[in-house]
């Protein structure tokens, strides 16, 4: 009688995943990230929670006066405030069911057939969480389309007189993003702001980013590169383009990249149906795991010290 609590532990699967393959796991899916991709990393969290003191007031000084000789004026005094902001190592998972004889069969490389998938599949979920609050963990910020739309660094498409205005205009997010203290080092967009892109022309009728329909085009703005995640995470009823200081977007890796290989389990959809069962169906299954954090500290700043409309990002949004 098959039993379901059966498992090959990390040195049982060391021969069929090893530690170099492990890294390229880990490393491949930041890359495939677009968000991590234009993030700072900061070091690896030896445990599943970080603080993060943030400075939120900023020291003042003054001319000194009151004296009746130079330099007797009695000096005022001032000082500092941090506050606690926290990393949260959560959880992204998956598990890939493989049939015994394609391992038993097979002639080529099977983790090259599954690596590609595994990367995507992380990028995905880690995109959609910190751009649109997709399905992010609780503990997580909201994502980054929800934070600009608190701090009122939001622009609607179509709004103004044309895209150029809209992202590099004076009332464009570039424009709010600086109003906050911050500098745009950095843009994301959908697949379909190429298109708009390229149709823009200037006063005189001529485009401004094609030059010659030969050659590549490069999408620029403001001297930055605009980046078009592919890993299937944009929600275009969400936002057009983004724009922001990147440097201020932290993440950490928690680095306990666990594989696992199952052979006498089921695996159950959200309703509790069982879609294999490994034993009888002659399968075994991947179980990939990684922990990861962000956050974005958003610290004072002399040019925006009101928090609630301070933040580092702004963002193009559909048409309501």
């Amino acid at each position: 009688m098959a039993t379901y609590d059966s498992v090959i532990s990390r040195d049982d699967a060391e021969a069929l995943i090893p530690e170099d393959v492990s890294r390229e796991i880990i490393e491949g899916a930041v890359e495939k990230s677009s968000v991590f991709e234009m993030a700072r990393r900061v070091p690896d969290m030896p445990r599943g929670k970080r603080r993060m003191p943030v400075l939120s007031m900023l020291p003042e000084a003054y001319f000194v006066s009151g004296g009746t000789d130079e330099g007797s004026g009695k000096k005022q005094t001032t000082k500092m405030a941090w506050e606690n902001k926290w990393l949260y190592a959560k959880e992204i998972a998956c598990i890939v069911p493989i049939d015994q004889t394609v391992l038993e069969d097979a002639d080529y490389d099977i983790w090259a057939q599954i690596k590609p998938g595994i990367m995507q599949a992380f990028g995905k979920v880690i995109d959609a969480a910190i751009l649109f609050s997709t399905n992010k963990p609780t503990l997580w910020p909201s994502g980054i389309t929800t934070g600009a739309a608190a701090a009122a660094n939001t622009v609607v498409i179509n709004s103004l007189a044309d895209l150029y205005e809209e992202i590099m205009g004076e009332s464009g997010i570039i424009a709010k993003v600086e109003a906050d203290g911050y500098i745009p080092d950095g843009h994301m967009a959908a697949i379909g702001i190429r298109g708009k892109l390229r149709s823009l022309r200037d006063a005189d009728g001529g485009l401004i980013y094609v030059r010659d329909m030969t050659a590549k085009t490069g999408y620029t703005v403001d001297g930055a590169t605009v980046k078009f995640p592919r890993n299937g995470c944009w929600d275009v009823t969400a936002a057009h383009f983004i724009t922001g200081d990147w440097s201020q977007l932290l993440y950490a890796m928690r680095k306990d990249i666990t594989y696992t290989v199952l052979r006498e389990a089921v695996i159950q959809d959200a309703a509790g149906n069982i879609i294999y069962n490994l034993a009888q169906q002659d399968m075994v299954a991947l179980r990939c795991v990684m922990r990861c954090a962000w956050q974005l500290p958003n610290p004072i700043n002399p040019i925006q010290e009101t928090e609630a409309s301070r933040y580092p990002f702004g963002v193009l949004t559909p048409e309501a």
